[in-house]
């Protein structure tokens, strides 16, 4: 478990400096971070994966570097690094891929970075690692791995076939999307406090995990790699409504929240753990 231990460790790390550089939050706050922890540890029965670590890991990356890109169409050195850690991401579970699309229409429409040369490293930086791999191959004279790693992409099963999923996996789902779209409502009615570039980068992280949320439906045997995102994209917007909301019902929202997790926290490590 050291490995799986040092991706979280460098998650968690990535996700305090994603809230630090871009400054998620008015008020000086390590929500961010520790909402991540808190989910992360609620979904503990995804943690012995190492692909889905990595996996996470790189993601988070990404979302860093490319944040460094807002309104800069001249920017493909950026660009370049960012998908790289998406290539890797890919990488390390290919069904990431379903993703890039709708980051680059994000990278449009909320990061307002995209042009032809900002596309083009895009593409390149996400190729980098296949190319990589595809040469180890070359070198090892087997090429196989390679069919195998994209052959998943192709193996799709019946749409929103919930029946797949376990009451764990149910529940955690469950809690993402109730505080997710309670933090959405809370984030639309009070977005006028926030600056514009704010704005738009939880814009970005709303219709991502929209997207993200929608692809476990519809594909519920890709669960466990598509939760590890969703926990990224939803974290920065509960830590948003925890953080920045004051009122009689949001206090009384986040006693039930903490309440609720840590219960549902208790019950996954229950029904997870070889030991009961």
């Amino acid at each position: 478990m050291w490995v799986q231990a040092g991706c979280m460790a460098v998650s968690t790390f990535l996700m305090l400096q994603l809230n630090s550089i871009n400054a998620l939050l008015r008020i000086y706050s390590r929500m961010v971070s520790c909402m991540f922890l808190v989910l992360s540890c609620m979904a503990c029965y995804l943690f012995p994966s190492v692909e889905g670590g990595m996996t996470q890991m790189f993601f988070i990356a990404t979302y860093l570097t490319l944040f460094s890109s807002y309104q800069d169409q001249n920017s493909p050195g950026i660009t370049f690094y960012g998908f790289l850690c998406f290539g890797l991401a890919s990488l390390a579970s290919v069904h990431v891929l379903f993703l890039l699309p709708v980051l680059w229409v994000l990278m449009m429409t909320n990061l307002q970075s995209l042009s032809w040369r900002t596309f083009l490293a895009s593409v390149i930086g996400v190729a980098l690692p296949y190319l990589v791999a595809f040469c180890w191959g070359v070198f090892q004279q087997d090429l196989q791995f390679i069919y195998d790693h994209f052959l998943p992409l192709a193996d799709l099963h019946t749409p929103f076939n919930l029946s797949v999923l376990t009451g764990s996996q149910k529940i955690s789902i469950g809690v993402l999307i109730v505080l997710g779209t309670i933090s959405t409502i809370h984030f639309w009615q009070n977005s006028f406090l926030d600056k514009y570039r704010i704005r738009m980068l939880y814009g970005l992280f709303i219709r991502m995990d929209v997207v993200v949320l929608f692809l476990i439906f519809l594909q519920p045997q890709y669960y466990d790699p598509l939760m590890q995102l969703a926990i990224v994209n939803t974290a920065p917007l509960i830590a948003h409504f925890f953080t920045l909301s004051n009122s009689r019902v949001s206090n009384i929202t986040f006693i039930v929240s903490c309440i609720a997790i840590l219960t549902f926290t208790a019950y996954n490590i229950w029904m997870s753990s070889p030991i009961f």
